[in-house]
């Protein structure tokens, strides 16, 4: 691969991961506009795991926290805010794990339409800032119950709806449901742990089967890439946020939707 298409594959996926743009609409523009070879799937499981490693060391000290009251709450030895917050990031990936597997070829064959894409931005983008204007919620993450969990969960199967974006859809939810913005954002990062495991887990085993030769410096130089600016992403997001919401992503998804239907509509 060429290293300006690693540089720019890396930072798009590394950056729109995590921000409720879509990385699959940002993603498709790349060919339009450049004329790379498609990166391979080997390349695609790269960018996860760059991505998994970014939100993992980001949270790595509740991470901690809820694994060891996880355990401790699972052996039958009490159960506290983290061990309640880990049972909620499992039950919250149950109905994406359930509906990603039982769709998989329907969502690979419709995930690229353009004309999919740019309407899931549009209205899902519409309904975001719909939530953010009307809901003020005060709730962190530590005091969501078992329904919001399950509430968020079920809206995280949408975001396999093309353009909807995983974490719009999740942070949608959450707003809805009276967290507030950087919690209903930290929520939404930690149940892309499990989702970003599996995704990337389903992609090495068809990687695995395809028997295909990689290039292990292209993949190394993009993993770290997309760690790198997955890492800074989700800093800046929780901050800029908690000041001035998510309007400006409302905005940015719909005029990226209106540029999709008038390229490819």
């Amino acid at each position: 691969m060429d290293w300006l298409q690693i540089v720019v594959l890396s930072l798009i996926q590394g950056v729109t991961e995590f921000l409720p743009v879509s990385s699959s609409a940002h993603l498709i523009l790349v060919p339009v506009f450049s004329d790379w070879p498609d990166q391979g799937l080997a390349f695609d499981v790269a960018l996860h795991v760059g991505s998994l490693a970014a939100v993992i060391i980001y949270f790595r000290e509740e991470l901690l926290r809820m694994i060891g009251s996880w355990f401790k709450s699972a052996t039958g030895k009490g159960t506290d805010e983290d061990a309640r917050l880990a049972w909620w990031v499992i039950l919250a990936t149950i109905p994406v794990g359930m509906v990603g597997l039982a769709c998989k070829d329907l969502i690979e064959q419709y995930a690229r339409s353009p004309v999919l894409l740019a309407l899931g931005l549009i209205v899902f983008g519409i309904v975001l800032g719909v939530v953010d204007w009307r809901f003020r919620g005060s709730r962190s993450e530590y005091q969501m119950n078992w329904r919001d969990a399950l509430l968020i969960g079920l809206s995280q199967a949408l975001a396999l709806i093309p353009g909807t974006s995983r974490s719009g859809i999740t942070m949608t939810m959450a707003l809805m449901l009276g967290l507030n913005r950087e919690a209903s954002a930290r929520f939404s990062f930690l149940l892309s742990i499990p989702v970003i495991v599996l995704a990337g887990g389903l992609e090495t085993l068809d990687l695995v089967e395809s028997g295909i030769d990689v290039n292990w410096g292209d993949l190394a130089l993009g993993t770290v890439l997309s760690g790198v600016s997955a890492f800074l992403c989700i800093h800046f997001f929780l901050s800029f946020i908690k000041r001035i919401g998510m309007q400006p992503f409302v905005i940015y998804r719909i005029l990226l939707g209106i540029a999709l239907l008038w390229l490819f509509a």
